[in-house]
């Protein structure tokens, strides 16, 4: 078993309850389990196998468990063929509450969700209180409340209540939904941050392409939306910011000058994966005329299907059922038919075909786009690095 220099130099700076953050594939599974190795006794340049190693919980995506994506991790490390009396498990985030009540184990947290105060997050409060852990993620933190599970997971305040007493300033000109306006104390937020903050360095050795391909829509339909905020398909009035925003992105997304763009795109790179947000972007993507001869899948909530293998083949992805939890290095190409909200999740989504093991060096990304307003502000906010808002869009549109 070999570790890459960055990943070695990451493990000898990692503790429990550290975040060991490393863009997608930069190989965090790998550096993460060499550490659960060492912390049990063993070491892998001498070959000294593991001293009754505690039991090794790995909670991740629903996808890379099913796939088995983990057991392949823990070969070399000779811990998926029964050497040991410990128990693995590994499991999805959905079921995290099941293991609350387990105690004296070693937790792997797989491309952490502990963001908020949800269920989720107290469920791995607990955990944190009675077992050894460590996070994985190559997107730690857009905002101090992200941190905040994890500040308190590691003994640096009680609870919510204490975390939100010492740093929060809300604006609460609406009492149901306040909104975080400022934080005290930044230089301590900072100091807890880089204490519990492992980076890996790590250089990637492929070039990123990223292309914006303009896409037309119907101007006249999309003001009409935006004047009298009704379904210009059914006249139902649009009630709030949600449907507001779909409403309009529809009429960019379904444009016909966008399924045209996207042939011209595969008549280039025959095997592509296409990510969306909608189903009706789906029925689109299905009814585009790729060919007889090519080979079309799916990954979303309604099918599960594995990556094509034809020499010409698409891949129609949803961004929540498959930005995240599975690689692909039998391409170089990925469309980005319809934007995420999230710049997370559109980093984890380019991070399918940008492996360490991928046989191409440039990577072609494409994203498909409009000069609508909906479309710019959503750029802005992903260029941004932040989530795009909804309501403040249907506010101020």
């Amino acid at each position: 078993m070999k570790l890459y220099d960055y990943q070695k130099e990451a493990v000898k700076k990692m503790k429990d309850g550290c975040i060991l953050c490393g863009g997608v594939g930069s190989g965090k599974s790998r550096t993460s389990l060499a550490y659960y190795y060492i912390c049990m006794g063993g070491d892998m340049e001498a070959k000294r196998r593991l001293r009754n190693p505690c039991d090794l919980y790995i909670i991740t995506t629903a996808r890379k468990r099913d796939t088995k994506e983990w057991e392949h991790e823990l070969a070399p490390f000779g811990l998926n063929i029964g050497l040991y009396k410990h128990n693995i498990v590994i499991d999805s985030w959905n079921n995290i509450a099941k293991y609350k009540d387990v105690v004296n184990a070693f937790f792997i947290f797989d491309e952490q969700r502990v963001v908020g105060y949800g269920a989720w997050t107290k469920s791995f409060l607990k955990i944190a209180k009675s077992n050894r852990w460590i996070l994985l993620s190559a997107t730690p933190g857009d905002t101090w409340m992200d941190y905040m599970p994890v500040f308190i997971a590691n003994g640096f305040y009680r609870n919510k209540s204490d975390f939100v007493g010492k740093h929060v300033i809300y604006d609460w000109s609406n009492r149901h939904f306040p909104r975080v306006i400022d934080y005290l104390q930044p230089g301590l937020l900072i100091k807890h941050r880089n204490d519990i903050l492992v980076n890996m360095d790590f250089h990637r050795p492929t070039i990123a392409h990223h292309e914006d391909v303009e896409c037309s829509f119907d101007k006249t339909m999309y003001r009409n939306v935006c004047k009298f905020r009704t379904d210009p398909w059914t006249g139902e009035p649009l009630e709030n910011a949600s449907q507001f925003c779909y409403t309009l992105r529809k009429i960019c997304n379904a444009d016909p000058s966008r399924q045209l763009a996207l042939f011209d795109i595969f008549d280039q790179h025959p095997r592509v994966i296409i990510f969306y947000n909608f189903d009706y972007e789906l029925e689109i993507l299905k009814g585009v005329p790729y060919g007889p001869e090519v080979e079309i899948r799916e990954w979303n909530g309604h099918k599960h299907e594995d990556l094509p293998q034809s020499a010409e083949w698409v891949y129609l992805v949803n961004y929540g059922a498959g930005a995240e939890g599975w690689n692909c290095i039998t391409t170089d190409t990925i469309i980005f038919y319809s934007q995420s909200y999230s710049y997370r999740t559109m980093q984890q989504a380019a991070g399918r075909i940008d492996r360490l093991n991928t046989p191409f060096r440039d990577l072609y990304f494409y994203h498909l786009k409009s000069k609508s307003g909906i479309d710019l502000a959503i750029s802005q906010a992903l260029k941004s690095k932040k989530r795009f808002n909804e309501s403040g869009f249907y506010n101020g549109g």
